[in-house]
């Protein structure tokens, strides 16, 4: 049997075994080399986002421009294309400004679009909306609070953009750069009653000298602030459950087009013309004897005298609503009172001609009153005042506030028995007066949240103002209203806030701004204050005030006097306010009315600012005594004329 060679071959399991061995040291080497590798760039990465990459991110772009998110400040940034001039830079609140959003966008699919969410606090969506024109481009800004304690806010630089729009205040400023006001509903208000306030016209409109305007959803709880010269913010209200925040904004290539493409389109293209006729007839305020309807006409009628005698005989007599009640109380005194009363005490229209009266009437009724003691003896309070919604069964409750002094219960707009009843006594003390205009007062305000009320769904913000000049709308053209919001459109005169007799922000320096702002938002046909001033307790006893007040005034839509000349200057001021209601009449209302027609078309105000025909000028930007009629003729500071003339 012959013997087996040997084959020299290494025996498998030995092979095996002494590799394992071998490789041991470098698998362990291996290990460790990639262990470096890794924090390598993990450090690696770290720096390049530190140092190298860029501290802003492009969110959504859109054809005329784009948002983007700045990391240091947690701020949203608008921006210009292709120029890429930021046009308004918006600091966003509730939500950790640390952690900014990745590329990653939840609504990746769809390019128009970006989503992202910080998990525990809010959702964010900008969406790219449809152009209002073809030259701007505008962007939907949606915040979704995801937990109940969420306060959304942001926050609008002012550094480098001049703001106007929004809110009428006290001191009213044109731009707003320079406004204070705490964080407060966004809601008109009686400067009276709040003097820290929001005033009786608004709009959730805002425009930025960059060509941005910001366009807040009207369905929303608002609050707003205004920082001197640092920002304004839009927040949700702090005692609010899941609030969310939405606005659109819009870029354009300058502030004049932003406006003709957005803030003149607030009204929609309903607008109508209140009565012209008024445009031509100054207002004459009466503040004769009140005690008894007997003195008040016969102040009337000696107001009337005096006014033919200085050959003023044409225009307004205007009652307050005090004068205007004890009238309407007279006109109910039973028959058989009324043949006692001797004829020369009786009532007549005609005794003032040509002369015409205004009659003030307003939605609030005295809790002391008989009116409102029936409503209350025959349970009808609930359906014509404002109340409290019942608890546990319980019957409703009149809400309570103050009136000039008195405790009184507010008209329900949400009642159509209460409107109707409303409207029809208008129209019969209108009728039984013989008057030609009819002024609403305290339509402004929100009695619920002064009463720290949450209001009814219907009459959020400024729901109740909306609702009450949409019913006012029925009595015709003549009517003349105290606030406004979201009724540019309607056919009425605005009561401009009164004013102190002095020349600060607050008086006479704050009556240009107040003209621009009431104007951009739409209300071109406002009352501006009495000449002099008439905030209570102030007289108008500075000529030179009294002049340059009058000679602004020449150019407004109606003249309005509380104080006449001969009571407050001397004849040569008397003369002059000849002169200048004579150049209203002549010149200064067909420059109106003609305007008022492009207005009709196409929504631009009629008193424009000094950077509607500079848009690119930034010292037109921040011009607040001076403004323009259309595009023809501008007023500012004129010079007074001296004494004889």
């Amino acid at each position: 049997m012959p013997l087996a060679r040997p084959t020299r071959q290494i025996p498998e399991a030995a092979w095996t075994s002494g590799f394992r061995e071998m490789t041991e040291p470098w698998k362990g080497a291996v290990g460790c080399l990639g262990v470096a590798i890794f924090f390598a760039m993990t450090i690696g990465i770290i720096s390049w986002q530190a140092l190298e990459q860029s501290p802003e991110e492009w969110v959504l772009r859109g054809r005329a421009g784009g948002v983007l998110w700045e990391r240091r400040r947690g701020a949203l940034l608008l921006r210009a294309l292709p120029s890429g001039r930021t046009v308004a830079v918006i600091t966003v609140g509730g939500v950790p400004a640390a952690e900014p959003p990745p590329p990653r966008d939840r609504c990746w699919h769809d390019r128009g679009q970006f989503c992202y969410a910080w998990e525990e606090d809010a959702e964010l969506r900008l969406s790219i909306e449809p152009p209002p024109a073809p030259a701007t481009e505008c962007y939907g800004v949606h915040w979704t609070p995801l937990r109940p304690d969420v306060m959304l806010k942001d926050c609008f630089s002012m550094a480098n953009v001049s703001w106007y729009g929004g809110a009428s205040i006290r001191a009213q400023h044109w731009p707003l750069n320079n406004a204070e006001s705490p964080a407060q509903p966004f809601v008109s208000g009686n400067f009276g009653k709040n003097p820290t306030g929001y005033g009786p016209v608004l709009e959730r409109y805002f425009l930025g000298s960059t060509g941005v305007t910001v366009m807040v959803a009207p369905d929303m709880p608002l609050v707003l602030s205004l920082e001197s010269d640092r920002h304004f913010c839009l927040q949700t209200p702090a005692e609010s459950d899941a609030v969310s925040l939405r606005y659109l904004l819009c870029v354009s290539p300058d502030i004049a087009a932003a406006h003709r493409h957005v803030g003149s389109q607030l009204a929609g293209q309903a607008r109508a013309l209140p009565d012209t006729a008024l445009l031509g007839s100054p207002i004459w305020q009466y503040y004769g004897p009140a005690g008894s309807a007997a003195k008040i006409k016969r102040g009337l009628r000696s107001l009337a005298k005096k006014l033919k005698r200085h050959h003023l005989q044409e225009g307004v007599l205007a009652l307050g609503e005090r004068s205007t009640a004890i009238l309407a109380a007279a006109d109910h005194v039973p028959l058989e009172r009324r043949k006692r009363r001797e004829a020369s005490r009786a009532w007549d229209p005609s005794l003032i001609e040509p002369l015409q009266l205004s009659i003030t009437l307003s939605p609030y009724t005295s809790i002391a009153s008989p009116l409102f003691l029936r409503w209350l003896r025959d349970g009808q309070a609930a359906s014509y005042c404002l109340s409290l919604q019942p608890r546990f069964g319980d019957c409703s409750v009149p809400l309570l506030t103050t009136w000039k002094g008195r405790l009184c219960a507010r008209l329900n707009v949400t009642s159509e028995p209460a409107l109707s009843w409303y409207l029809a006594r208008a129209r019969r003390l209108q009728q039984a007066l013989g008057a030609t205009y009819m002024v609403f007062e305290g339509a402004e305000g929100n009695i619920f949240l002064e009463r720290a009320v949450p209001p009814p769904a219907e009459l959020t913000g400024d729901r109740y103002t909306t609702a009450l000049a949409a019913a006012l709308a029925a009595l015709g053209n003549a009517t003349i209203i105290s606030a406004g919001a979201g009724s540019s459109h309607l056919p009425f005169f605005v009561q401009m806030s009164p004013l102190h007799s002095d020349w600060s922000h607050t008086g006479l320096k704050g009556l240009i701004p107040s003209v621009l702002h009431y104007s951009l938002l739409g209300y071109n046909f406002f009352i501006p204050d009495a000449v002099g001033g008439s905030l209570a307790g102030d007289t108008a006893g500075d000529p030179e005030l009294y002049v340059r007040w009058l000679q602004i005034v020449t150019f407004l839509p109606v003249m309005a006097f509380s104080t006449p000349p001969w009571l407050c200057c001397d004849t040569w001021v008397l003369n002059l306010t000849r002169q200048c209601i004579q150049r209203h009449r002549d010149f200064v209302v067909p420059l109106i009315l003609k305007y008022s027609e492009e207005w009709l078309r196409s929504g631009y105000p009629i008193f424009r600012p000094a950077w509607w025909l500079s848009p690119t000028d930034p010292t037109a930007f921040t011009i607040e005594d001076e403004f323009l009629i259309g595009d023809e003729v501008g007023n500012g500071g004129l010079n007074v004329p001296p004494k004889g003339n």
